[in-house]
């Protein structure tokens, strides 16, 4: 795996504000960085279309049936995640900020709230994929993050899309 984590300068006014940001969320989220073998019009593509997202998403073993994605703020995604034990996991999820080819921002709002923010940087022939889920409370991270494991599972995801990409259009 070729994982890199992205540093950027910031001017001091930007510094002041996203230190405040987070700090306001400090304890609440996790963050992943994947620079990923191809273009960002690429990576829009399989990130924006559900006959290309279906074979990618999720962790190891599960596969998925979307039943909506109407990818604008207020569209909603319906998708069920078949995990590899037989259970169906339905998600619905509402997209509240879409930039083509920059940045995809919406609320799962089945099960467990979080926020879900990607953004995607251009870098020439590659992308840097900036991937962040920020849960409501400390508990919830804690309990999705250290007992759940969703950063793993979130890896796996990654590495699914790595593959897909290097393998399609």
């Amino acid at each position: 795996m070729h994982w890199k984590l992205i540093s950027k300068k910031f001017n001091s006014n930007q510094k002041r504000k996203r230190v405040s940001e987070e700090n306001n969320k400090t304890g609440r989220f996790i963050r992943l960085t994947r620079v990923l073998n191809a273009p960002v019009e690429k990576v829009w593509a399989v990130w924006s279309n559900p006959d290309h997202i279906k074979h990618w998403w999720g962790p190891d073993g599960f596969t998925n049936t979307i039943t909506k994605m109407d990818l604008q703020p207020g569209g909603e995604w319906l998708l069920v995640m078949l995990g590899p034990d037989g259970t169906d996991y339905d998600n619905r999820s509402v997209f509240t900020e879409v930039i083509t080819n920059k940045k995809i921002v919406y609320e799962h709002t089945s099960g467990h709230f979080f926020i879900a923010t990607i953004e995607f940087e251009s870098q020439d022939d590659t992308t840097a994929m900036h991937w962040e889920m920020l849960f409501e409370t400390k508990e919830e991270y804690h309990q999705f993050v250290e007992v759940y494991k969703v950063g793993e599972s979130l890896q796996q995801n990654i590495e699914r899309l790595s593959q897909y990409l290097e393998q399609s259009i």
